[in-house]
């Protein structure tokens, strides 16, 4: 097969190839640990050019890890074909956020936020130059230097390994140096707020007109998805006699069974529904006037901006101040509430998510649920315990 030497020139290995011809592979410098390590993945190659049969898994990796001019000797050699170039990190990433066609702009925007930290971090290296080393400092990048919270950290770092999990896939890496980089799903808890019926009633009170009274009672009394769900309710989804509304889903719509979901019109949503009713043109299409719909819908993109701004207006008229993520957590407040009286699996039906993501992002403990605790008004109070206690001892 092959065997290992040493000249005045440095270690060299000896083999015969698959038509016979002796072969020299020069390894400059390298002790002799290195140079029999590299005798067995060159016995490795001639094995599996010889006989046809794919290399095996612990030399495609070697060769993968090698610097350019270890596999050009190779390369001479004979023993492995002329790699093509590989493209830098940026071109690659470049031309699989262009070759996802289904995937809505919002995401893409997000992915080209990840596509210029990894190249402000790894310059114009090339795929097959960046190592786990890399993810890991990479995460230590985002955390230090651009001091980004945990859970956008961790979801940058998941992203990113979406990118590199394609390239391995289409053959142009051997292995995924973000596989093992920590990127848990968190949530900042700090930024979760209950938004109770009392202030949601002094916000709604401070509305400039039916239609705004309208968008906040379907966001916080229907748990709807704003802007998107919201504005994109129509009148010919809504059945009075039922008390049931049809809610199309843009950012849930790709997903199987995710393009619309019935939720029940609630009796704290009915006046609002009833009001905004009344005061509907005649042959409007959209509960709320479609003149909000095309400032919040942009090239096929949601922006709340323009919502957001009137909306922080309002908050701070009712005498509010303004909390974080002012949209998701009227839904967040709605789901918390009706987690207290329906069973998990309805809630997250009528809410559009799934019990993991509501138990991550949405469900919050709230100052009611410590005082109802301190106060012993709990399915299993002292007084309950003690009675349950007493029958199954008579029994």
């Amino acid at each position: 097969m092959a065997s290992v030497s040493r000249d005045n020139k440095g270690w060299r290995i000896l083999f015969a190839d698959a038509d016979g011809i002796r072969r020299t592979l020069r390894l400059g410098k390298v002790d002799r640990k290195a140079a029999e390590s590299i005798r067995g993945h060159v016995e490795a190659l001639l094995v599996a050019k010889t006989t046809a049969q794919p290399m095996r898994q612990e030399t495609a990796a070697w060769l993968g890890s090698i610097g350019e001019k270890l596999r050009g000797r190779l390369e001479r050699v004979g023993l492995v074909e002329a790699a093509p170039t590989s493209p830098t990190v940026c071109d690659w990433v470049q031309k699989y956020i262009e070759s996802r066609v289904t995937v809505k702009p919002t995401t893409k925007d997000n992915w080209r936020i990840v596509r210029d930290n990894l190249v402000a971090f790894l310059g114009d290296k090339r795929l097959t130059q960046v190592t786990p080393a890399d993810g890991d400092r990479f995460r230590e990048y985002l955390a230090g230097a651009l001091k980004l919270s945990p859970a956008t950290v961790s979801k940058r770092i998941q992203i990113a390994r979406q990118f590199f999990r394609a390239a391995l896939r289409s053959r142009l890496i051997v292995e995924n140096p973000f596989a093992d980089v920590a990127a848990p799903n968190v949530s900042n808890r700090e930024r979760m707020r209950f938004v109770t019926r009392e202030d949601t009633e002094r916000i709604i009170t401070s509305c400039p007109d039916v239609h705004w009274r309208t968008i906040v009672a379907l966001a916080r009394y229907g748990g709807l998805r704003c802007p998107s769900e919201v504005l994109s309710l129509r009148w010919d989804g809504i059945d009075w006699e039922r008390s049931r509304m049809r809610v199309d889903s843009p950012k849930t719509e790709h997903h199987p069974g995710g393009a619309f979901r019935i939720v029940p019109i609630f009796p704290e949503l009915r006046p609002y529904l009833e009001s905004s009713w009344d005061a509907a043109e005649s042959g409007a299409v959209y509960v709320v006037p479609e003149r909000f719909r095309r400032a919040a819908l942009k090239a096929g993109v949601w922006r709340s901006v323009n919502l957001r701004t009137t909306f922080e207006k309002i908050v701070k008229r009712a005498g509010l101040h303004p909390w974080p993520k002012l949209f998701q957590n009227l839904r967040s407040s709605r789901e918390t509430e009706l987690m207290e009286e329906f069973p998990s699996h309805v809630v997250v039906s009528w809410i559009g998510n799934t019990a993991p993501v509501a138990l991550r992002h949405y469900l919050q403990v709230t100052d009611e649920h410590f005082a109802r605790a301190v106060a012993g008004k709990h399915p299993f109070s002292t007084d309950e315990v003690a009675h349950f206690s007493t029958q199954q001892t008579t029994e």
